[in-house]
């Protein structure tokens, strides 16, 4: 019989209350202790690593166990639902993005074009392990109502991290909608060139269409005028 997919945990029972004391809520001491805790963080490292390699469908619940070095029976044990893993997955990689953004805006080399490196800084994120799980994520979501309510929450909790951090002031000259789409069609283009299948000549495609996000973000700040979004090449000699 196939592996069950990513994610779709069967609950497992609680064992049978012998005890006379109150029952309202389960003890759950056991799974906060340093041991517990390692095991929880190498369960969604791994499933970020098998998001990322093989894709949400290829990545079975037993692949992950595997990977974690885990029965089936102990992945149960700390993610006994599939909301919790759910969640679970969703929240390392929105805490990894998150704190990988506030680092790339810690970074700014001295001198240089904020609007740029946030740009270049925002692309090269885009390729790491949490970015690409997210996005992945993201792909199932459309028919996964389970990952689409907890990604629904953690995007809008993304877009107020990076609407507040520096790395989001280095892209825009101030504030109201001028600015704001300035940001979003930096982002929102970069993320989909990100996932974009190009077929021919990549690298130079990508080269510019880089530079031309760069020219539009700066035309939107008013820094440059529409002649240079696409500047004329000089006449060859």
């Amino acid at each position: 019989m196939p592996d069950a997919p990513l994610l779709t945990l069967e609950p497992v029972p609680p064992p049978p209350d012998t005890s006379a004391s109150d029952t309202s809520a389960p003890d759950t001491s056991a799974k906060d202790t340093a041991k517990s805790l390692r095991t929880r963080a190498r369960i969604l490292d791994c499933a970020t690593r098998l998001l990322v390699e093989i894709g949400y469908a290829a990545a079975t619940n037993a692949k992950i166990a595997e990977a974690a070095g885990l029965t089936r029976g102990a992945m149960l044990y700390h993610f006994p639902t599939r909301e919790a893993l759910v969640e679970a997955v969703v929240g390392h990689l929105h805490a990894a993005r998150t704190a990988m953004l506030a680092q790339a805006s810690d970074r700014a080399p001295s001198g240089a074009d904020l609007a740029e490196h946030a740009i270049d800084a925002y692309w090269s994120l885009l390729h790491e392990p949490a970015f690409v799980a997210f996005a992945e994520l993201e792909a199932a979501a459309r028919t996964d109502p389970a990952v689409r309510a907890s990604l629904t929450r953690a995007q809008a909790a993304f877009d107020q991290a990076q609407e507040g951090s520096d790395f989001s002031r280095m892209l825009q000259a101030g504030v109201g909608p001028r600015f704001q789409a300035s940001r979003d069609l930096a982002r929102f283009m970069l993320e989909g060139l990100a996932r974009a299948e190009l077929t021919y000549d990549a690298d130079a495609r990508v080269e510019r269409l880089l530079a031309v996000i760069k020219r539009a973000t700066h035309m939107l700040n008013r820094k440059g005028g529409a002649q240079d979004l696409w500047p004329d090449e000089p006449a060859a000699r």
